[in-house]
């Protein structure tokens, strides 16, 4: 079958997208930005990466009309846009209208349990998006989930950041809200078992895991499987935005994301029974084996997606890649510098594994406070690490940067900055002429970028010419550091 994923550079869509190529189907990738895509499954012959944005109607026609199936993975947790649910109902409308002109039998859309009383502003732009897909043309199939728990999955990161740092935790009460969390891997079953299965044809079906749990619970039972004691004393007192600020000091999310997740945790979310199972042959995991499983991912360093690499991790990328990948050559401050290098391959490697755990190489107090700094203002700082401890992508988070070009065999690697500054900034790693060449390149935005610029000049001095010979020299070699002066353009 011909088989079309909206949000293919999404949590699910990423995981998704190789399954359905590996049962033999022709899959049509619709991203907002090409250079996003996934390289694991661009190179594939059956996988066509097409350039798409649901909210301009006038891009929709790149989209082959041969399709039969189509999955619709189109959602948001930012708060970013004030206007969010109106964003979300124009996309679902705008993909209606055109998917109604293709020769599509079937829509399969993963939306979020909504059988509270009262619901989310997310949960309930959801359930408002099912409606909108409805449709006399195609047949469509809702599956309704609640927590996702896998390796890379936002419940799944937060969880444990507060298990691994806090011994004790004095957290809110919505931590005994009662939730069925499901693990990604039955989400992935009933997604592609579910494509061309008439029997679900203009149904929609809750699915969830195989235990009702707290909150709580799930904290004391991920600390079960990682081996770990703790105590948690729950208070009535916190608010939605102090719990908003705790959880953003504390974990690596965003603190839009954390506002979007207290808005969420405080609805129940408890699925109604069905024979969806039965129909699909699908027996969900436990949470723990859920956790369990996760764990194993990371350890094998084979996380296939996390949210940290979602544009919403930080909300600084306002264009697509390609906007950002010709740095600014005019009214700039650029610190430039060059170092021989002897083995290109193991440099390159060592760039390629920068930042996250292991470090930029020199000066690690020093990023770590800036990374503190950052956050103090409102920004990501280093919470979200790096989902790969030696791959980079375009589109990858790189703790408070951005990977916007990273190509080995053009042995260069571009990243922007998503910290909080009065300007933009780029830091570019390439090899030339048996030279590693480092630049940092920043833009001030008035006069306060300048100031800043100029007062962070004596650590730039010590963490960049310390940087370039880390990554430059092999362990037994010595050699004389050749670097430019620091340049005002």
């Amino acid at each position: 079958m011909t088989i079309l994923v909206t949000g293919a550079t999404g949590y699910i869509g990423k995981r998704l997208i190789p399954l359905l190529l590996s049962q033999g189907h022709t899959v049509i990738c619709t991203v907002r930005d090409r250079l996003r895509a996934d390289q694991s499954y661009a190179q594939d012959d059956k996988a066509y990466i097409i350039e798409v944005d649901f909210l301009k109607p006038e891009t929709l026609v790149n989209i082959p009309k041969g399709i039969d199936i189509a999955y619709y993975l189109l959602h948001s947790m930012s708060n970013s846009s004030k206007n969010f649910e109106s964003l979300e109902e124009k996309c679902a409308l705008n993909f209606k209208k055109f998917i109604e002109t293709t020769h599509v039998k079937q829509v399969i859309y993963l939306s979020g349990i909504s059988n509270d009383n009262v619901l989310s502003k997310h949960l309930q732009s959801r359930k408002n998006v099912e409606y909108h897909l409805a449709s006399k043309q195609y047949a469509l199939t809702i599956f309704k989930a609640g927590i996702i728990v896998g390796s890379g999955s936002s419940s799944f990161e937060i969880i444990r950041d507060l298990v691994e740092k806090l011994p004790v935790m004095v957290a809110p009460k919505w931590l005994n809200t009662k939730t069925q969390p499901l693990a990604i891997r039955d989400v992935l079953s009933y997604l592609t078992r579910a494509a061309g299965h008439e029997e679900l044809y203009n149904k929609s079906y809750d699915v969830f895991g195989p235990e009702i749990m707290t909150y709580k619970e799930m904290l004391l039972q991920f600390a079960e499987v990682r081996g770990l004691k703790r105590r948690i004393l729950t208070v009535p007192v916190m608010t939605p935005k102090l719990s908003s600020y705790w959880l953003y000091f504390v974990t690596s999310t965003s603190y839009k994301l954390a506002t979007s997740l207290v808005d969420s945790m405080g609805v129940q979310i408890i699925g109604k029974p069905s024979k969806i199972n039965k129909l699909l042959k699908v027996n969900p995991i436990t949470y723990k084996q859920a956790v369990a499983l996760a764990f194993e991912k990371i350890e094998q360093n084979s996380i296939v997606s996390s949210w940290k690499d979602s544009l919403i991790s930080s909300g600084r990328l306002r264009n697509k890649l390609y906007k950002y990948i010709n740095v600014p050559k005019f009214g700039c401050f650029k610190d430039h510098r060059e170092y021989p290098i002897t083995n290109a391959s193991q440099t390159i490697e060592k760039i390629w594994s920068i930042g996250g755990k292991n470090g930029w190489y020199y000066g690690d107090f020093l990023w770590r406070i800036r990374g503190y700094i950052d956050k103090l203002f409102g920004g990501i700082g280093l919470r979200r690490g790096r989902t790969s401890p030696t791959e980079l992508d375009a589109g990858d988070a790189l703790d408070f940067w951005r990977v916007i070009f990273a190509d080995k065999a053009k042995q260069k690697l571009l990243l922007y900055a998503e910290m909080r500054l009065p300007g933009e900034a780029w830091l570019e790693f390439k090899i030339e002429d048996k030279k590693l060449k480092q630049t940092a390149t920043f833009r001030p935005r008035g006069l306060w970028g300048r100031l800043y610029w100029y007062s962070v000049l004596p650590f730039h001095g010590i963490i960049f010419s310390g940087m370039i010979k880390q990554l430059a020299l092999v362990e037994t070699e010595k050699a004389t550091l050749t670097s430019k002066n620091i340049s005002h353009i």
